[in-house]
């Protein structure tokens, strides 16, 4: 169970097309962990979340420790982590865990789904590779940012935006 959940929270993480939670109810533990490895997470107003692992004598184990660090900050990620606390959706947005509260959340998702269907495939794989790689990676950015300004997509959002009309990828 251990190594399954690690790899899911991994490939969520690291699939090229943006990963959205919609957090309508109880996301603890490995709940909160495969929202935290997604790209975006809204939150209904009934939603809790947290990393209750360690009241079971345990830490969380699917990338939790590291990835609430990333995503709130490493005061907030030992509070959550070391308390073992819940917290609702409105503490959640006040410390960055969700990005929105939204009700109903999942229509709020399959909104902002429908408006990353309107970018490139290509930046949007590149920039959330870029964003979630680590502060040593800002070489890595120029090499990226290059290499797809140089791509056909890129020429056509240019060109799009001279043209004054959608792109079409």
């Amino acid at each position: 169970m251990r190594a399954l959940g690690h790899e899911a929270a991994t490939l969520v993480e690291t699939i090229p097309k943006p990963a959205i939670a919609a957090i309508n109810g109880f996301a603890l533990g490995g709940g909160c962990e495969l929202a935290l490895a997604c790209d975006l997470r809204y939150a209904s107003s009934r939603a809790k979340l947290g990393q209750p692992e360690i009241n079971l004598a345990i830490v969380p184990g699917w990338g939790g420790t590291q990835r609430l660090a990333r995503v709130c900050g490493i005061g907030v990620a030992k509070d959550l982590i070391l308390t073992g606390r819940t917290i609702d959706a409105a503490e959640a947005l006040r410390v960055g865990l969700v990005n929105e509260i939204a009700d109903p959340v999942l229509e709020r998702a399959l909104e902002t789904a429908r408006e990353l269907t309107t970018k490139s495939p290509a930046a949007l794989a590149v920039a959330k590779r870029l964003v979630n790689a680590s502060p040593s990676s800002l070489g890595l950015e120029v090499e990226e940012f290059g290499a797809l300004f140089e791509g056909a997509e890129a020429k056509e959002g240019l060109a799009a935006f001279v043209d004054k009309r959608s792109p079409r990828f």
